[in-house]
């Protein structure tokens, strides 16, 4: 089998040390290692050691970000059963009527016909009080679907405010991030349980800068789920299953990369779920606008068919985010470049440091 198959491939060491545990302030203060398109004769991709703040400086007039514009749910909720045993719920997607797909923690202890009482975090004289029963198991996921007792005129989200918590990363376990920390600052569309971490770096000065440079944006909509962060654990990475995230991928986003590409700009994904949004709207060949699930796995090997630069962080040893950037650079090309940015003491995975990644010429 070919070794980029591989999941023992995709394995580094990482010290400790260098998993951000709170975000840079400001935002575009973070680090940038920029990666330039290999020159002849050289065997390993030529590097620039930069500060976000100054991605501008690396891209070209014409061409044209593409951002992420979900936005984070408070989708963490601590309960208890009726018996007072601590649950804790992390909600995956909505499905209908207040039912929703969810990881529960102890799951074996949460079988069908549980009932979850869920009380409101606010120090308010009176608590609010939510309850939820376990109506069903979900084999792809592990997970429970809980149905909330609530009239039909109120949605979940309307209330999770009062009762849930941004999600965090298990491996950020000491930060003094604030929640609006967890979320881009053009954080619009209400649903993903995870941030697309590569836009955490951008400010609106930013932003505006790189309009000045004439450098376009386009919106894409991936609701980060259990698809996104969900481990790799068979050892022939092509058998992985994708679990399915909500994508939007509209009309004028659509135009503008067809404008860009006539014009001869470039198209800079910002991180791999716009990646997987853009590509999974193209899987016919041709990119189209697309509203529904994806299922894509990119992984070495994978014919591009619409992104050409990245814009993404450093992340996790056998993760599906790992395979799809060494689509994009080549596997040990990738992990060359992870060992350099461990040797400069660069920031790891959500909260951590950037990467552009440039097109070939």
């Amino acid at each position: 089998m070919n070794s980029d198959q591989l999941l023992a491939s995709y394995d580094y060491d990482l010290p400790e040390d260098l998993i951000a545990q709170t975000p840079a302030v400001p935002r575009d203060s973070s680090r940038l290692l920029v990666v330039h398109p290999c020159k002849t004769g050289e065997s390993r991709l030529p590097t620039t050691h930069s500060v976000f703040r100054n991605l501008a400086d690396f891209l070209q007039p014409g061409d044209l970000l593409v951002l992420n514009n979900t936005r984070v749910i408070p989708a963490r909720l601590y309960g208890k059963k009726n018996s007072g045993a601590l649950v804790e719920v992390l909600l995956l997607e909505e499905r209908q009527d207040n039912s929703w797909l969810a990881l529960v923690k102890p799951g074996r202890r949460l079988p069908i016909g549980t009932t979850i009482i869920f009380e409101s975090h606010h120090n308010r004289s009176e608590k609010k009080t939510l309850q939820a029963e376990v109506v069903d198991r979900d084999e792809a996921t592990g997970g429970r679907l809980l149905q909330f007792a609530l009239p039909p005129e109120v949605a979940l989200t309307q209330l999770l405010d009062d009762f849930g918590q941004v999600p965090l990363p298990p491996y950020i376990t000491s930060t003094q991030s604030q929640p609006e920390q967890y979320q881009t600052v053009y954080a619009e569309r209400y649903g993903a349980i995870a941030a697309p971490t590569a836009g955490l770096h951008f400010t609106d000065e930013l932003l505006s800068r790189c309009a000045e440079r004439g450098i376009g944006t386009a919106f894409v909509t991936l609701h980060v789920g259990v698809g996104t962060f969900r481990p790799v654990e068979v050892e022939d990475i092509t058998t992985h299953k994708m679990h399915g995230e909500w994508v939007e991928v509209p009309p004028l986003t659509v135009d503008k990369i067809r404008e860009t590409q006539a014009g001869g700009g470039r198209i800079i994904a910002v991180g791999t779920t716009v990646t997987r949004a853009l590509e999974a709207a193209a899987a016919t060949g041709e990119l189209q606008p697309y509203y529904g699930k994806t299922e894509l796995f990119i992984y070495p090997g994978y014919q591009w068919r619409v992104v050409e630069g990245l814009i993404t962080n450093f992340h996790l040893p056998r993760s599906s985010l790992l395979m799809l950037v060494s689509a994009l650079v080549g596997r040990q090309q990738l992990f060359n470049l992870y060992q350099e940015a461990i040797a400069h003491q660069y920031r790891f995975y959500s909260f951590g440091d950037g990467m552009l990644i440039l097109p070939n010429d």
